[in-house]
């Protein structure tokens, strides 16, 4: 085969090879233990140690080491001998994947908890 040919024919391949890579999303691959700690430390800054009035009720259970593969974060009623879950919080996989479920989703904090959780699980830190 001709030199300037292969050449040619070389060229695409190369300059495929010099385009910037796109950079991962702050989930993308990362393990569910990773986002849930994220949860956690987001969940209870933010819903619990800061005396909001509508998480005021409850208490946070973090089961973080699960063997199961899907840590999570429990919310039950604070004081209460009924240690039932009111929300559950868990992710599980790599990416993680990020589910809430329970009582409290069928509330009007629901979608407050939903756009919480997306938020922290997106690698944000804010309130």
């Amino acid at each position: 085969m001709r030199p300037a040919l292969c050449l040619l024919l070389l060229l695409p391949l190369a300059l495929a090879a010099c385009q910037p890579k796109p950079s991962p999303s702050a989930t993308q691959g990362q393990s569910a233990l990773d986002v849930m700690e994220r949860v956690a430390v987001g969940a209870n800054n933010c819903w619990i140690k800061s005396g909001d009035p509508a998480f005021k009720a409850y208490s946070m259970a973090p089961e973080l080491n699960s063997f199961s593969g899907k840590p999570r974060i429990l919310l039950v009623r604070r004081g209460s001998s009924d240690i039932r879950p009111l929300l559950v919080v868990q992710a599980e996989g790599r990416p993680a994947r990020v589910e809430a479920f329970g009582p409290m989703m069928n509330e009007p904090l629901s979608a407050r908890i939903a756009a919480d959780v997306s938020r922290w699980s997106k690698g944000s830190k804010g309130c």
